[in-house]
Formats: structure tokens, sequence, C-alpha cells
């Protein structure tokens, strides 16, 4: 490039002639350089004011030669506070005072200086872009000012590179920081070592563990600080062989001869290309592990005995309970069977002894609905109690607790209103229990209930896959302080003094049936309006439909009649009371000759020689079980075909399973109730139908 650019049609001085083909060549040079579109070339006069403007300041710049030649300076398309900024760092670093504008961008060029600078330039669209400028004084042959060229490039590119290497070194340094953190932050003594198991980092674990500093780790043998070298070392080498090893014990010892014992776990560590670089290993200090290992051993042992004890002690009370439910049972039969057969005369009773016998029949019943709440209550806690959940129509269950409740409500002058189906609801729970929790519940709407009350029944679909069952009362309604007790056992909620009668159980049995089931039960109340009480179930889809004998069932539900001839029951218990009951009760019926024995091997010789039509058997007999007795008449071929119901204080669930598995018709518990066993001696007697499988019959709290 010349030396100087002379102004439009100002001729140089003293210019040296040249060929043809040289000015021709000088010429092409100077053309190419500044209509280079990868540089902007901007050259000015003395004053600085632009004279020419190149292609690649076209570009660059987005003005077009016209726009800016002889109109402005270069400094017009320059960040001004960057050129004002210019001016001051200048003026302090001459130390003359500099002119913010055009002196500011040439003044070093101006003294001779070379000068290389960063500014940011303003396109003509307003937009923005870094540049790194040359600028150069170009003079004349008497080395006078004439003008400045100023050779810009765009710096986008490197900034962006430069800022992408910031952030990536940043990154980078965080990544080390972060990494260092973890490794000193780590509750376990870490190293790595080379190959041949020689330190080459540690963390602040390590120097606590070994009482060394990390200078003196650094480049000692890892076996050094274990009180067995030879298995530490042996360590290292299986790290190398396996690539890994865990719960590796070993014992550290500290500078001062403290001895830590310590888990080893360790893995092998390479480079990029694969290559094996050492072993990364991290030691645990186990001693407090090792402690309260051998404390929990010791724990267990002691739970196990513990545990051994209490199932001992459940078995005991399952046991206790047992007794207690057949001791409580068989006074209880004598109480409620005799009252019913005074109840139900001949002769009828007068009003003031029918008023006594409702009194004891009343306070009987109560008294087996708190055996059979305890006995529930207790079979729950000690997770024996066991279920048999299955499809069911709620509808069908809810028919079958109104017609059991309905007597109950009519005489309490409680209207009862239960729904009327739509789409029919199916649930699964265990048939027995579900008719228990909806009775209670049913119960105790009556029961604490105001005169002329009502209760609603209703049934929907509460969420996906469940089905809520409320039953709405308008009684008193509970404090929030009752409904926090509510679920207590043996609680009433100071119904005590009251003239209801009940044991603070019922509610709680409901709420460990109903979760045992898989549901949930609820309470919403409001004192002098009422309650909802509610419970969830699982929706279930409608059970496949069995065909029936509708015949065969008829006839082996119905009744024999009076014409058909006597026939014989045989009636083995050793309780005289008992005895006497069911005599009594047989007397009434002329069509039906009754047999006793008081011990199984006396029943047994009795039945073979009278062949009876029915036996009713005790199960705790004298000698032999009524189960022995019934197993020795089933294997008998003459009175294999003898059906034998159990007639039994033992009433637990497990009882009645074991009864019906073993071989008994049906399997009747005691209190007696007069209809049932009737019912059952014709359904026996007609000699019809095979046993059904029993349900305990439900008793309203």
């Amino acid at each position: 490039m010349p030396k100087t650019v002379p102004d439009a049609g100002r001729p140089c001085r003293k210019a040296k002639v040249r060929s043809p083909k040289v000015t021709l060549e000088a010429g092409a040079l100077q053309a190419a350089i500044f209509n280079s579109a990868n540089f902007s070339s901007i050259a000015t006069d003395a004053k600085g004011v632009i004279q020419i403007f190149n292609v690649g300041a076209e570009r660059m710049l987005g003005y077009t030669a016209a726009e800016v030649m002889n109109k402005i300076t270069p400094a017009d398309i320059s960040d001004p506070l960057e050129v004002v900024e210019r001016a001051k760092t200048l003026s302090t670093e001459l130390g003359t005072d500099i002119t913010p504008g055009f002196e500011a961008l040439v003044f070093k060029a101006s003294r001779g200086i070379e000068d290389i600078y960063e500014l940011t330039y303003i396109r003509k669209d307003g937009s923005r872009f870094p540049a790194v400028v040359s600028v150069t004084a170009l003079r004349d042959e008497g080395n006078a000012i004439i003008g400045y060229l100023l050779i810009g490039t765009d710096n986008t590119a490197r900034k962006q590179v430069e800022a992408e290497q910031r952030k990536l070194d940043q990154r980078l340094r965080d990544q080390q920081f972060y990494t260092r953190s973890l490794i000193e932050s780590n509750i376990d003594a870490l190293m790595t070592t080379d190959p041949s198991g020689i330190i080459s980092d540690v963390n602040k674990q390590m120097e606590l563990l070994t009482g060394c500093t990390r200078d003196e780790l650094i480049g000692a043998p890892f076996k050094n600080f274990f009180t067995d070298p030879n298995r530490a070392e042996a360590g290292i080498r299986r790290v190398l062989n396996e690539n890994k090893v865990t719960n590796y014990e070993l014992t550290a010892r500290a500078r001062d001869g403290r001895e830590t014992v310590v888990s080893y776990n360790a893995t092998t560590f390479h480079d990029r290309d694969r290559t094996l670089q050492g072993v990364f290993a991290a030691a645990r200090d186990v001693t407090e592990r090792q402690l309260l290992d051998r404390a929990l051993r010791e724990t267990n042992i002691a739970l196990e005995g513990a545990k051994s004890a209490a199932e001992k002690a459940n078995l005991a009370k399952s046991d206790f309970l047992s007794s207690m439910s057949h001791e409580l049972r068989s006074p209880l039969n004598a109480i409620l069977g005799f009252s019913q057969l005074m109840e139900s005369g001949p002769p009828s009773p007068s009003p003031a002894q029918k008023e006594s016998i409702d009194q004891i029949l009343q306070a009987g019943w109560y008294l087996l609905e708190l055996i059979n709440e305890i006995l529930d209550l207790s079979l729950i806690e000690s997770g024996r109690l066991s279920l048999s959940p299955e499809s069911m129509s709620l509808a069908e269950v809810l028919d079958d607790c109104q017609a059991m409740i309905e007597p109950q409500a009519q005489k309490s002058g409680i209207r009862m209103r239960f729904p009327t189906y739509g789409d029919p609801y199916y649930i699964k729970a265990d048939r027995t229990r579900v008719k228990q929790v909806l009775i209670n519940l049913l119960t105790n709407a009556i029961k604490y209930n105001s005169v002329d009350g009502t209760v609603d029944v209703s049934c929907d679909a509460s969420m996906a896959g469940r089905v809520r069952v409320s039953f709405r009362d308008t009684g008193h309604g509970l404090s929030a302080a009752q409904l926090a007790q509510l679920f207590q056992p043996f609680n009433r909620l100071g119904q005590e003094a009251g003239a209801e009668q009940g044991t603070g159980i019922g509610l709680v049995v409901c709420k460990r049936l109903t979760e045992l089931m898989g549901g949930s039960i609820g309470v919403e109340s409001t004192v002098g309006v009422g309650s909802v009480f509610w419970i969830e179930l699982i929706a279930a889809e409608p059970p496949q439909l069995v065909t029936h004998d509708d015949a065969a069932e008829s006839l082996a539900s119905a009744p024999m009649q009076s014409g058909s001839g006597r026939r014989t029951v045989l009636y083995v218990e050793d309780n005289p009371a008992n005895l006497l009951l069911i005599e009594k009760l047989i007397a009434r019926r002329p069509d039906i000759r009754l047999l006793t024995a008081t011990d199984g091997n006396r029943g047994i010789e009795i039945a073979r020689a009278a062949r009876p039509d029915v036996i009713l058997m005790d199960i705790n007999l004298p000698g032999i079980s009524g189960i022995e007795a019934m197993k020795i008449l089933a294997n008998d071929p003459v009175t294999a075909q003898i059906p034998v119901v159990a007639l039994s204080a033992n009433a637990m669930p497990h009882d009645i399973t074991r009864g019906l598995s073993a071989g008994f018709y049906r399997y009747l518990t005691k209190p007696i109730k007069v209809d049932e066993l009737l019912d059952t001696l014709d359904v026996a007697l007609s000699g019809r139908g095979v046993p059904p499988t029993v349900e305990p019959e439900l008793e309203p709290e």
C-alpha cells in the first residue's frame, strides 16, 4: 500500500516516474486491498472526514460509500461512550488533554506511535459489533499528515470464542472445585494410589485417620498405614486383579498408635485411553458399626425371646378367651334358652312375667353381645382373624340388614329409609363381617337418635374403585372433642349414665374390620343436627351366577309335616341345664322323640342301637370330645348317614371352621336361638339338601 493517499485531483509532489507495467501492478494491488470484503478500510483527510470507504466497510457497517464520504468521521460510527473513555485513558497515559472524538481515535498514530485497539462499531441499522482497529497516519513526502487510514476487522467471532473459552475455563475450575469438595466432604478416608500401591492423593479424612499430613502421605506406600501391611498390600493386588473390592476389613494405625477398624472399598481408575492409572480407595470407620452390630445381634436374640414369649402369651390368651367364651356361653345358654321357652309358653306368661322375661332376655343378649365384641377385638388385635373376601351385591347385603334391623327401629319409633337402586353396586368384602359392620352402624343410628327420628341409608361411588355407604341420623350429634375420641375402646363418650346400653367396643371393631377389608370408615357430625357415619369399601365386578335347583332347595328348607311320622333326635350333652332345655323344647314337637346321652361313648352306643334321624352333639364332653365321637359315627356304616349337628359353646370363628371341616352337618353356637335350632332340625330331618356353610349370626349392638 502506498504511504500517501492523495486527495481527489491533487497530484503527488516529486512523484517518481514508473514504468507503465509497475504502475499498473501497483494500482491493481491497491485496488485489491481497498476492495477487500474482509476488512473495513476507511481513509480520512487530516481533519478526520472520511474520504475512502471500501467494500469491506460497506459490508460491515451497512453504509454505502456515498453516505459517509466527505460527511462524517469514524468517531460518528463508533460507540460514543467508548470514545470518551478512550480519551480519558489516553489523557492519563500520555499526560495531555485529549478531546473526545476523532482525535481520541488517531492521537497515538498522529504521534508516530503504533496503535491497535478494540472498539465497538455501530452499524447503520443501529446494531453493534466489536472491531479491532489498526490506525496509521498518512503523510506526504514532507512528512506532513495528510490523513489517516483505519483498517478494521469484525471481532465478533473471536469475542465469542474467547467468551466460550472463559466459560469452559470457569466450568473446569468449578468442576475441579466441585470434585475436590466432594472428596474433602466425604465422611470416608479417600485416597488414590498408583498401580504399585504408592499413595498419589488423599483427603482430610485420611489425614485424620493416619495422623499424617497430605504431604507426608503422598508418595508413601499404602500398606505402611495399617497394622497388617501384607493384608493391605493384598487388598491392592486384589483390586488390580478384580477391578474392585468391597467390604475388605483392615485396621488402620495412626502415628500416635491409635487403631481404627475400617471397611475398605476400592476400584481401579483409567485415563481416557483406558490406560490403568491406579486404585481409588475409600476406608470407612466401622468401629461403631461393629459395636452396633453386636448390640443388634444381642437385641435380636432378646427380641426372638420376647417374640416367643409373646406368641406363647398370645396362644395362652386365645386359649383363655376360648375357654372363657365357652364357660360364659354355657350358663347363658340356659338363661336365654329357658327365657325363650317361658316367653313362648304354654302357658303364656302374665304381663308382669312377660316384662320380667323381657328384662332377662335383654340382659342376656347384651351379655352375649359383650362377649362377642371382646372376642372379635381380641382376634383382630392378635392378627388371627381370617377373612373370606368375595364379590357381592351391596343391595342384597343391605336388604338382609334391613330385615334384621327394622323390628328394632319400629320398636324405637325410628323411620328407616333405604336406597332404591338404579345401577347396582358390587363390593369385595367378607359377607359376614360386612354385615356385622353395617348392623352395628344401623343399630347405633337407632339407639342414639332423637324421638321420632329418621335414619337415611345411601350408597354412591365415592371415587374410582370405591363404594361409600352412608348412615344419616337425626340424633343429638357429636362435638369435636367427642369425635376425637370416637374410635377408642370402651369409651362411650359420656353415655355411660344414659338409658342406652353399650360397650364402647362396637365402633372400634367396625373400624378394624373395615380396614382389614381394605376400606375406611369416617363420620361427620353437627351438634343438635345429627351425624353421618360412612364406610368405603372396594368396588368389585358382579359375581358369576351359579344355577341352583330351586325345587330341591325349597324342599330342603321346608319344615317337616307333623303327619310324616315320629322322628328320633339324639342329644349328647353333659350339662344338665342344657339337657333340660332341649328336653322342654323338643316336648313341644310331638313329631320328634328325644334320646339323650351324657358322654361321647354312651352317645355312640345309643346311636348304633337306636339309629336316630338326627344327632345333636356337644363338643366338650367327658371321655372323648364331640368331634372324635362324630368321626367314629361317620366311619361306621350303621351311623355314617346320620346328620350330626354341633351344638357348642365353643363359638370362636376357628372353632366353627374346625367343626365344619371335621364333618358336622351344621354348627350352632350357644346360647341357642330357638327358631334357629328348630329350623336346622327341620332341614336335617327332611333328608334333603347339602350342609350349608354356616355364618355366625350377627347380634345388634
